[in-house]
């Protein structure tokens, strides 16, 4: 696999603690991970928050931000408010790789280019969503070349927003099909994992994605760090908050961010 181009960010010279979260896929029908996000942004002493991906379950297209009590408007209100308080990054996954410049305007984010090196206090990451790693999942690699390229996007975003509405929802019922039926789901490729680390010149890879929050020594003094999903309406909640200083990464339980 080709290394990709590495971005870079560096931390302003204010910032002391920047957030990083994944995976929410927000949509109507979790109202409590909804609530639980607008909390977390009013009340999080970060400096800046990175939204490392999925932050939807699905976006089918800037426009719908437009339609009017949309829940991609309800939702990027809530991000433009935030904004004002404090720098928000995002950067694409794999359910929301539609996200476009019409959503960085409406909620004043910045979007962020995968995988980008990023620097606080002296400590340098390497953050990524993760999915582009995952070199098991032959059928999801070819998927995601598909999908990513501009004729692609551009076709179907020529599509009515009400017929982008139903591919989604049909592709949603496969993913939760899929999910119950219990298939496995690639991980991250370690030897993939250490190349773009050593590219970066950076001891820490974080990401999302797969779901499986935990730390992984890859090699003596380098290490991969997988983010947690959120799902507040779940029986079993899960919500958690990675913090970068220049101490290093601490993981937060959400109430405690």
């Amino acid at each position: 696999m080709p290394l990709p181009p590495i971005a870079e960010l560096t931390a302003a010279s204010g910032w002391h603690a920047v957030d990083c979260i994944s995976d929410l896929h927000l949509d109507a029908a979790h109202p409590a991970t909804l609530q639980g996000l607008a909390t977390y942004l009013g009340h999080t002493s970060a400096d800046a928050v990175l939204i490392l991906g999925d932050l939807f379950e699905v976006w089918v297209g800037d426009d719908a931000i437009a339609e009017p009590g949309s829940f991609e408007a309800e939702v990027c209100a809530l991000l433009r408010q935030a904004s004002r308080q404090r720098a928000l990054y995002f950067m694409h996954g794999n359910r929301d790789f539609l996200v476009g410049e019409g959503f960085a305007q409406a909620t004043g984010i910045t979007l962020l280019t995968d995988p980008t090196l990023f620097t606080l206090g002296g400590q340098r990451w390497l953050l990524s969503h993760g999915d582009a790693l995952c070199l098991d999942d032959m059928d999801y690699q070819r998927f995601r070349a598909m999908v990513r390229g501009s004729a692609w996007q551009a076709r179907l975003l020529a599509q009515p927003l009400a017929a982008r509405r139903a591919q989604a929802r049909s592709i949603r019922s496969e993913s939760e099909a899929r999910k119950q039926s219990g298939a496995a789901y690639g991980d991250v490729d370690s030897a993939v994992a250490l190349a773009w680390l050593r590219a970066a010149q950076a001891p820490c890879l974080i990401h999302g994605h797969t779901h499986r929050p935990a730390d992984h020594l890859l090699a003596p003094g380098i290490t991969r760090l997988v983010l947690s999903d959120w799902d507040l309406d779940a029986a079993e909640q899960r919500a958690e908050v990675l913090r970068l200083s220049a101490q290093g990464a601490t993981r937060l339980p959400l109430d405690l961010a």
